[in-house]
């Protein structure tokens, strides 16, 4: 009992509260975490994948490795992995995006909130270049090796960190490989944050995710690198060009950059929901299924969507 004769059991139902702040951090940080979630998100994306590439190719260098560490599926399992886990990392947060054309996409057929979408792209490309500077300060003593000489870099290890398509490849292409690759990505993405398209398990989703980009690695993946993302190309080409490497990485093939890893991607998920929405989906979210003026006299409409944090699949902790 205390002085106003009152029991733990009823001090505590009378005067404790929850508070979202619990210290001026807490209100701080509120407003920087779905940004700081999709960083966090691409950094492992870049992590896994462009350390990957860098074991596998820098290893088989005498003087780095005695052998090679790895293969062209390792490069695949490599990135399957990072895209997975930061799908993992971010998507209870920011919904996992992880990629500016998911982002768009989303944007322009489910409904999520058009002055966000700047602010995701920005971390995404911010998260990127983190990652892919990160793993050029743990692997750049074996890329002088790999070069032949401190400080020369070539095109040859810029590649380790963002695409360049293979020699014979002619421009359209280039294009179209990248096309297709994002376009596979962005249907199954949509087809698995669907309802009503029997959805796997929220704590399954990153293992989609892992499925989805090994696949397409594995069937797709070594004439353009398949970027597929964006993000994921520009960040570390920008990393690339402050550390050495020099114009060149944006020079190569007019500019190759903007027009296969950056249109191509976003062409290609463009065209895959717009596809998916035309035949497959029915949710009020998407403009396709805007009701009629015959629908609206009769306040009929579609059925709202119950689970608007696609692509993650985890249940959000606050509202979008």
């Amino acid at each position: 009992m205390d002085e106003l004769h009152e029991t733990p059991e009823v001090f505590q139902s009378r005067h404790d509260y929850y508070t979202r702040y619990p210290n001026r951090w807490a209100r701080v940080r509120e407003p920087l975490r779905e940004a700081m979630g999709e960083v966090l998100g691409v950094m492992i994306l870049i992590l896994f994948g462009t350390g990957v590439d860098c074991q596998v190719v820098l290893s088989s260098a005498q003087g780095v490795a005695s052998s090679q560490k790895g293969e062209y599926l390792s490069i695949n399992i490599g990135w399957a992995c990072g895209a997975s886990l930061g799908v993992w990392v971010s998507g209870g947060i920011s919904g996992g995006h992880n990629n500016p054309v998911v982002t768009l996409c989303l944007a322009l057929f489910r409904g999520f909130p058009w002055k966000k979408v700047p602010i995701y792209w920005l971390s995404q490309l911010f998260g990127a270049w983190l990652g892919a500077l990160l793993v050029y300060a743990n692997y750049f003593h074996a890329i002088d090796i790999f070069e032949g000489g401190k400080g020369v870099r070539t095109l040859g290890t810029a590649s380790l960190f963002s695409t360049y398509a293979a020699k014979y490849m002619p421009s359209a292409n280039t294009f179209f490989d990248e096309f297709l690759g994002a376009f596979i990505l962005l249907l199954v993405v949509f087809a698995i944050s669907d309802k009503r398209n029997g959805p796997p398990p929220p704590g399954l989703v990153p293992l989609v995710i892992f499925i989805l980009i090994l696949g397409i690695g594995a069937a797709f993946g070594f004439q353009t690198g398949y970027a597929i993302n964006p993000a994921r190309d520009l960040g570390p080409r920008l990393m690339t060009a402050m550390v050495g490497y020099g114009h060149e990485v944006f020079n190569y093939r007019n500019q190759y950059w903007l027009w296969t890893p950056i249109l191509g991607s976003f062409c290609g998920g463009i065209t895959a929901c717009f596809i998916y929405d035309i035949f497959i989906f029915i949710g009020d979210e998407s403009f396709i299924n805007a009701p009629s003026a015959s629908a609206r006299r009769h306040f009929a409409h579609a059925k709202a969507s119950e689970r608007p944090m696609a692509p993650a699949g985890f249940e959000p902790d606050h509202v979008v």
